[in-house]
Parts: structure tokens; C-alpha cells; sequence
């Protein structure tokens, strides 16, 4: 267990649940350095085969921490770009991580959350969750989280949620993939390891390379990977210390609606 995560193994099944239930699990710059560290470590411990994302309480992640984007709206552009760079460093490991990975969607997802979402394997969640890349409010975008969302919702959606922020339900979630199954909460548990019983049938090399196979058949490969991070952060950070990332950031701290929504 870390600061903000609690990380229990069972017969080489490693589950990872982000715990800062009191701020819905969001993300601050700790829970990405211990979430990336957690995850890059499960990939090289021979005794783990599988990785299961979830988080404690009633959500799986609201995304950005208020706190957190408060000091990145303050700080300079290359402050921000780093930032960035971290955060992408956190969905490109487990994305790439050579082992089944399964998010245990436990509630509703915002953000960066459906980022991590989008990164796994496969994606169970509950019924009566909700669903939002939000960025868009403040005036910003879901950069760093786009290939990851793209290829698992495919454009078209993504296009749709990206430009209107808009809230969706665990059925909307399921109908464009996002989610590969969704259970009433009470049967969440027992949906992961019925998946778990499946994947553990198969050799974990054959694995490894059927997920690389993948990705690289679709045109996602850790180079490229890289090279869209550099460009999506730089972008982010453009934008949050852009005249409408500051007042849509500023417009959510301070919990009013944004002058461009008075101004329509």
C-alpha cells in the first residue's frame, strides 16, 4: 500500500485500487508517480500474470484533482508540458503492459479515468455509472488520453464526446466499447474472475505477443506511442495557459460558469 494506492496479490493476480475515496480517487501528481511505479513494477514480477485496475468507494476516478490543476493553471507552460509528460508516461505503461490487464470499472469515470479505462484489456463496469471527457468545459482537451480513447471508442465517438463534454451512461458506455461488459455491482466481482479464469488458460508469452500483435496491427506501437505524447502535451500545455484554458480553469475553481457561456 502507497500514500494512494492499495495493491493486493492473490495466486499471481495483482489488483491495484486507487485510494483517495474522499476526493472520488481523482489524480494528483503522487497517485500518477505511485500508479505508474505500481504498474511498471507488476510488469517485471515473474509472479504476476495479470493486473486489475479498480479504485475504492463509489468511483472509479473523477480525473484531475481541484487542488492539482490549481498549481498547473498557475505555472508556466513548460511546468505544464512536463506535467503532461507524466501523465502520458502513466496510460503508455499500461497500455503496453505485457500482461492481461482488466479494469474493474467500480463506478463512474471522468477523464483521465476513462484514459485508464481505455488503456486495459478488458473493461467490466457497473451499472448506474457515469462517464465524461469533460475538457472541453474548461476550455482544454482530452489530449493525452486521445489515442487511448480513439482506439477503443474509434473516432467517430470520440469526436462526438471529445467536442461536447457531454455525460454518459454505463449502457452508452457499453454500447461504443468503451466497457466490454456491464454487471449490476453486487456481480462485479464475480465478472472479473470469470474474465481471470479465461485469460489464465492461455500461455502469458502468447499473450504478450497477441497484445503486441494487436496494437501493432491497429498501428499503435510504443515509438509512435511516444511521439503522439510529445505532441499532445505540448498541446495541453498551450492550452491551459491559453487566455480560454485560464478562464475555464479559473471558471471551475471558483465553481461559476465560464464568459463564454454568459457571452452566448
Amino acid at each position: 500500500m502507497t500514500a494512494s494506492l492499495l495493491v493486493t496479490d492473490n495466486n499471481g493476480i495483482r489488483e491495484i485500487s486507487l485510494n483517495r475515496p474522499s476526493v472520488h480517487n481523482a489524480f494528483d501528481d503522487r497517485l500518477i508517480a505511485e500508479l505508474t511505479a505500481a504498474i511498471a513494477e507488476t510488469g517485471e514480477d515473474d509472479s504476476i500474470w495479470a493486473l486489475v485496475l479498480s479504485g475504492q468507494g463509489s468511483t472509479f476516478s473523477a480525473g484531475a484533482d481541484a487542488n492539482w490543476m490549481r498549481a498547473m493553471a498557475g505555472a508556466s507552460e513548460s511546468a505544464n508540458r512536463e506535467d503532461s509528460l507524466r501523465l502520458a508516461r502513466l496510460m503508455r505503461t499500461l497500455n503496453f503492459l505485457p500482461k492481461p490487464t482488466i479494469a474493474k470499472v467500480n463506478g463512474s469515470a471522468y477523464g483521465g479515468g476513462i484514459g485508464l479505462i481505455a488503456c486495459c484489456d478488458v473493461a467490466i463496469g457497473v451499472e448506474g455509472a457515469k462517464f465524461s471527457l469533460s475538457e472541453a468545459k474548461l476550455g482544454l482537451v482530452p489530449a493525452v488520453i486521445s489515442p487511448y480513447v480513439v482506439a477503443a471508442v474509434g473516432p467517430r465517438h470520440a469526436r462526438k464526446l471529445f467536442i461536447s463534454a457531454e455525460v454518459f451512461d454505463a449502457e452508452e458506455a457499453l454500447r461504443i466499447n468503451l466497457l466490454h461488459q456491464l454487471v449490476a455491482p453486487s456481480q462485479l466481482t464475480d465478472a472479473v474472475s470469470r474474465s481471470l479464469h479465461f485469460l489464465s488458460k492461455c500461455g502469458a508469452h502468447a499473450q504478450a505477443e497477441a497484445k503486441a500483435l494487436a496494437l501493432r496491427i491497429a498501428g499503435i506501437t510504443r515509438e509512435s506511442a511516444e511521439k503522439l505524447d510529445r505532441e499532445n502535451a505540448a498541446l495541453i500545455a498551450r492550452l491551459r495557459v491559453s487566455d480560454e484554458g485560464q478562464e475555464g480553469l479559473s471558471a471551475f475553481l471558483d465553481k461559476r460558469p465560464p464568459r463564454w457561456i454568459s457571452g452566448n
